[in-house]
Parts: structure tokens; C-alpha cells; sequence
């Protein structure tokens, strides 16, 4: 049998940030807003062994609790977009009709929104806060979902054993969620994997551009921006976060795709 070396690769990785961010609930080197300008822009040494930035925080213990912050919203982000639209599939793919109709274009409506747009109009309605990211990533990643799953629906809702469960007497909710469902999780989980690369990136990309996760919550994206102008001096301070985004986003992008190849099913890609 043939190693899944994506599978592998993107688990081992994937755990040890994982393991990392949340050892930071209960523990880091040094207190992560804690300022000291004496050991300001510090290189790595054994004390501190990502170096210092600007304000000589401690960058490794602010790369742990970044890492807590983005995992965080990445997870809440998936899951409410995946159970949004997997609701929203089901009833398209499987209904079909003048309800297929009504939800897609709804989801056309949203996937034309840019990103950018979304996260401005959030920041405009709900204030320059961890959630307004929240609802933009949201309102952008639930057509993703709702696609997969309305393209699955209706790949099974002519199947036999749905015939058979509506001989029964079985309804709409039964054969959606108790038998069509199950047959389409490899396919949402390898997606929703997937969907965390995405969602870590557009969260790094969100707080670099300041319409994100705000200070003194750190986050990669945010050290990514506070970076920039000590590049040349003190390169350690960009190359940090820059290297964990990177690493995030790949472990979660092949352990997605590895969990595809592992399932032998076929999903869409998210955007």
C-alpha cells in the first residue's frame, strides 16, 4: 500500500502547532505584552529564542499566543460555515426546485463580494473587533460549503437506499441528515481541513492590513505589519511569523488533501 506522505507530513506538522498554541492557554517563556526596551530587537539567543521586537516582547511566547488567537477563529470560522452550509446544500441539492434556485443565488450573491469588501462592511457594522472578522470570514466561506454539499446531495438523493428509506416512510429530514449526511463527511472533513489553511491565511492578511485581531492580542499577521520597518535590522521579527503562517497553512492544505486521497472522494475546492 502506497504512504499517504500529505497525510503524514500535514498531521505531524499540524500537530505540533496545534500542540504548541495550546500548551500557550497555560504556559509561555515570558509574559507576551510584557515591554522591555533594554532588550528591545534582541537576536535569538538561548533566553529568548526567536529574539525580541521592537518593544522587547518576547517574540516566541507572542508566536505561541498568535498561534492560539488565529487557530481559534479559524476553528470557529469553519465550523459555523460548514454547518451553514451544509444546512443550506442539503436542502438545495436535495429539494431542488424553486429552492435550489432561492439558495444558490443567495450564495452567488455572497461569493461577489470580495473579501476586503466584507471585512470593511463588518468593521463598519460591528466595530474593529475579533468578531467583525469573524462574520466576514463566515459570510465568505459559507458558499464553499454550501456547494460541496448541494453537489453530494444531489449525487445520492436518487440513490437506492434513498428510495428505499421514502418506500418506508421516512421524510425530507431523515433521509438529509441520517443518510446522505454520513455518505458525504469524508468529503466535508477533508474540505473542512482544508478550509483552515484558508481561514489562517485570510485571518494573517485581515490583521496585517489592521482589520483583524487587534493589540495587544497578538496575532502572525499583526507582528507581520509591526515588522516591516525593522526588516533589514532585526530580520527575525518578520521571518517568525511569516515562517509559522507558511508551515500552518501548508501542514493544513496537505493533511486536507491527504485525507481526500485517503477517502478516494472528491470535494470542492473552497476558496
Amino acid at each position: 500500500m502506497k504512504h499517504n506522505n500529505e497525510l503524514i507530513f500535514g498531521a505531524v506538522i499540524g500537530a505540533v502547532i496545534v500542540i504548541m498554541s495550546l500548551i500557550s492557554f497555560v504556559w509561555v517563556p515570558y509574559d507576551f505584552n510584557s515591554m522591555n526596551h533594554s532588550i528591545r530587537l534582541l537576536p535569538p539567543d538561548s533566553n529568548h529564542l526567536l529574539g525580541t521586537d521592537n518593544f522587547g516582547r518576547d517574540i516566541f511566547s507572542r508566536i505561541m499566543a498568535g498561534g492560539r488567537n488565529s487557530l481559534l477563529l479559524a476553528f470557529f470560522t469553519v465550523t459555523g460555515a460548514a454547518a451553514a452550509g451544509c444546512i443550506l446544500g442539503l436542502f438545495a441539492g436535495y429539494l431542488g426546485g424553486i429552492t435550489d434556485e432561492i439558495i444558490m443565488r443567495i450564495i452567488d450573491t455572497l461569493s461577489s463580494f470580495p473579501g476586503i469588501v466584507l471585512a470593511l462592511l463588518s468593521v463598519v457594522i460591528i466595530d474593529n473587533t475579533r468578531y467583525s472578522l469573524f462574520f466576514a470570514l463566515l459570510i465568505l466561506f459559507i458558499p464553499s460549503y454550501t456547494r460541496v454539499m448541494r453537489t453530494g446531495a444531489m449525487r445520492y438523493k436518487n440513490a437506492t437506499f434513498v428510495h428505499a428509506e421514502k418506500i418506508l416512510g421516512a421524510g425530507f429530514m431523515r433521509i438529509t441528515f441520517i443518510h446522505i449526511l454520513p455518505n458525504l463527511a469524508p468529503s466535508l472533513l477533508s474540505a473542512s481541513v482544508i478550509g483552515l489553511s484558508n481561514a489562517i491565511l485570510a485571518e494573517s492578511a485581515m490583521s496585517y492590513l489592521g482589520m483583524g485581531i487587534q493589540p495587544p492580542d497578538p496575532s502572525w499577521g499583526r507582528m507581520l505589519f509591526e515588522s516591516q520597518s525593522w526588516f533589514f535590522n532585526a530580520p527575525w521579527f518578520a521571518l517568525a511569523p511569516g515562517i509559522f503562517i507558511m508551515l500552518t497553512v501548508v501542514a493544513f492544505h496537505l493533511l486536507g488533501e491527504g485525507l481526500r486521497r485517503h477517502f478516494g472522494g472528491r470535494h470542492g475546492t473552497l476558496a
